[in-house]
């Protein structure tokens, strides 16, 4: 008993951890991106004039690689923090923009609202297109870098404050002042009424890892992403399957935000375990935010994403499941007849006595009323008849001796 206890807590342990080992290989969900500047990626705008301080800025469109592989483009946020090439990036939501005091927390809808009007969201033609209307003429049409300097000083106008000087916008490169201020003018007036932050892409299953029992469906494993699911891998043994809420067994095509997953063990599977992987698209929005790792100890500029680009997600889970107990046979039943009891119920009928082994008393005439005791009534007169022979020949005796 002893060895097969053992035997038992042994194999528990073996699966737990051959769970873990499969939950520690699934690739980790995108909702810690982490990103990279890419400085082979970086496209230079021109150079502004914003006021005293900051009368020769450069701007620039910055390459920034994401940790899955996808590549974007971003505008800084910060006039005053250095770029550090060598730092990491992780995106943060709005409310983690790590300066309190800067205008970034009240005008970011409206820098939301530039980077998905300006370069490269839109393209220089379609950017001349919508502003034509507006009876707006760019000079030998709009160029990348004059787009570039214009996106980036609206950007600032709302992150920072600072205004594009409109008496000589572009010093170093005067032909390219009056395209630049058209586009800062139509990013920054009235048309911008502001857009508010934009879900960032995801892929979980919840929970990732469940435990249950052969002959039973172990579940649900609920799916949440704001992409489309293109891959789906189940890691499953034989006659174990991976369905959906109705029962019916799925593909990729079936899986969408909010599908319930479910595995189904068949009733007479062993101990086992498997795992479900899943892979997504998703559409990745402007305005994503990037922070740099360590900002509190030394701040470095923030990004914020200016194209949107398709991003790959990837999420898993595992389960594990026991074998069915074995069925056992019940022990035969034994059965014992015990002997009748006899209880006496209330009855006009006369119930006759059991036999008995010992001599019956006759009985008695002319008892009257005496009761029956079980002693004869002749004993006293023997006794009696007894006592008076022997007082008659006491008295015979005594008349003798008197004679003499």
């Amino acid at each position: 008993m002893h060895s097969r206890t053992g035997l038992a807590r042994a194999g528990a342990a073996l699966l737990g951890a051959s769970a873990t080992v499969l939950l520690g290989a699934l690739p980790v969900s995108a909702n810690e991106t982490e990103a990279h500047l890419d400085s082979g990626a970086h496209t230079p705008g021109y150079r502004v004039n914003l006021g005293d301080g900051y009368a020769n800025m450069s701007t620039t469109l910055f390459g920034l690689d994401i940790d899955s592989g996808n590549s974007l483009k971003a505008y800084c946020v910060e006039i005053d923090v250095r770029i550090d090439p060598d730092r990491g990036l992780q995106e943060t939501p709005w409310d983690g923009f790590p300066n309190p005091e800067s205008p970034f927390h009240e005008n970011r809808d409206k820098i939301s609202w530039v980077l998905q009007h300006g370069y490269p969201a839109e393209d220089t033609d379609t950017i001349e297109d919508a502003l034509s209307p507006e009876g707006v003429e760019f000079h030998d049409g709009l160029s990348t870098r004059e787009a570039i300097t214009a996106t980036q000083a609206a950007v600032w106008h709302f992150s920072d404050g600072k205004d594009l000087q409109r008496d000589n916008p572009t010093p170093k490169n005067p032909a390219a002042a009056a395209d630049v201020l058209a586009l800062y003018d139509f990013l920054t007036g009235e048309a911008n009424v502001g857009t508010g932050e934009q879900p960032r892409p995801t892929l979980d299953i919840t929970p990732d890892a469940a435990a249950g029992d052969a002959g039973g469906r172990i579940g649900p494993f609920t799916v949440s992403t704001t992409g489309d699911i293109a891959e789906l891998t189940a890691d499953l043994p034989e006659g174990v399957t991976l369905t959906g809420a109705d029962g019916a067994e799925v593909t990729a095509a079936d899986i969408a935000d909010g599908t319930e997953l479910y595995v189904n063990v068949p009733e007479d599977a062993e101990d086992g375990q498997g795992s479900i992987e899943l892979k997504g698209v998703a559409h990745v929005d402007t305005g994503r935010l990037f922070v740099a790792h360590g900002y509190a100890k030394k701040a470095a500029q923030s990004l914020i994403v200016a194209q949107s680009e398709k991003t790959n997600l990837s999420t898993g889970a595992t389960m594990t499941w026991k074998a069915a107990p074995e069925a056992t046979t019940p022990p035969e039943e034994t059965t014992t007849t015990a002997p009748p009891t006899t209880t006496t119920a209330p009855s006009s009928e006369v119930v006759a006595a059991p036999p008995t082994t010992e001599t019956p008393v006759a009985p008695q005439a002319d008892s009257g009323e005496l009761a029956q005791t079980g002693v004869s009534i002749m004993t006293p007169i023997v006794i009696g008849a007894v006592l008076l022979g022997a007082g008659i020949g006491a008295l015979l005796l005594q008349r003798r001796r008197k004679n003499a």
